[in-house]
């Protein structure tokens, strides 16, 4: 693929895989809402959200959504909870190519993943979804990253992992949507419970136990919604779920951490996991999962504001002795 890749969204992540595409000799649009942000990383070749990080020459930036048109494939790095109207915006430039959701969660309004928000609104084109354990500020820095993709069109994946793998990128196929897309938005949940747990001051044992508790709650769910669990088991779900909950560069575990000192999160900072959790509170009241999903009922309700970080920890450590 000679054309360049374009990227919908010009915050950290997608300046991210601009800059690693860019340094595996792939030529890249990036697009930005702001057309003021845009032209200033045009111009500086620095991206804000990534301080340090310099745009290479084969990265060019707009805020034209026509300039990314004749991109043969499009990777989708917006939030999650923005997906839906974005997608609505600018449906006839981006309809009929590979387009890669780079967002993990669940929508709020339709309870749908990206896959099925991108196929919604571009129903020539093909849904694919880019996902596991990365940081942006590693990808900048050309740090190795291995990652998801995963679509149901297997040829279409073959030719998009050929396109994006390189030096910086390792890319692994799969072809279990609800999983890969699952993984990656439940785990953002268990990662506030992890924060929770280290900022309350319960300790290392206890946020191991947590995650480990949490991680039967991924699975559990996800294989209810149709999800195997051996994607789980992979970078997708254990494996992103081990950076998220040990990391304090994790939006979601520092959003946790603050929980659990009882201080007030940055509510200008998106945090995937608290939607993520009203989300799929709301499936599992739907599905009669609500005992089998304890850890994800806590933090639905705790960042709702419906129960103090206290009531969560001794509602989890009361609950009946059980088998593991």
């Amino acid at each position: 693929m000679t054309a360049a890749i374009g990227i919908a969204g010009a915050g950290a992540f997608g300046a991210a895989l601009a800059i690693a595409l860019a340094r595996q000799g792939q030529t890249v649009r990036l697009w930005g809402r702001d057309t003021a942000a845009a032209d200033r990383m045009a111009k500086t070749r620095r991206v804000p959200r990534l301080p340090g990080a310099v745009l290479p020459e084969t990265v060019s930036v707009t805020a034209r959504m026509e300039d990314l048109s004749d991109c043969p494939v499009v990777l989708l790095a917006v939030p999650m909870q923005a997906l839906s109207g974005f997608l609505a915006m600018h449906a006839m430039a981006l309809d009929g190519k590979p387009l890669v959701a780079c967002c993990k969660g669940i929508d709020l309004t339709t309870q749908k993943g990206p896959t099925a928000l991108i196929a919604d609104a571009c129903p020539n084109g093909t849904a694919m979804i880019l996902t596991g354990p990365s940081f942006a500020t590693d990808i900048a820095k050309g740090l190795a990253t291995a990652l998801t993709l995963a679509s149901l069109d297997e040829p279409a994946s073959q030719r998009m992992q050929a396109v994006l793998s390189g030096p910086i990128l390792r890319i692994y196929r799969n072809t279990d949507v609800p999983g890969a897309e699952l993984g990656g938005a439940l785990k953002n949940v268990i990662a506030i419970a992890s924060g929770i747990v280290m900022g309350a001051g319960l300790g290392e044992s206890a946020r191991a136990a947590l995650m480990t508790r949490g991680f039967a709650e991924m699975v559990r769910f996800s294989v209810r919604l149709g999800a195997r669990p051996e994607t789980l088991m992979g970078l997708s779900g254990l494996g992103d779920l081990v950076l998220t909950c040990t990391s304090g560069q994790s939006r979601n575990y520092a959003h946790g951490v603050a929980l659990g000192r009882g201080d007030c999160p940055d509510t200008a900072v998106t945090v995937e996991g608290v939607a993520t959790s009203q989300a799929v509170l709301r499936q599992t009241m739907a599905l009669g999962l609500l005992d089998e999903l304890p850890v994800t009922s806590m933090i639905a309700q705790v960042t709702a504001g419906t129960i103090t970080v206290p009531m969560a920890i001794q509602a989890l450590m009361s609950r009946p002795l059980k088998e593991e």
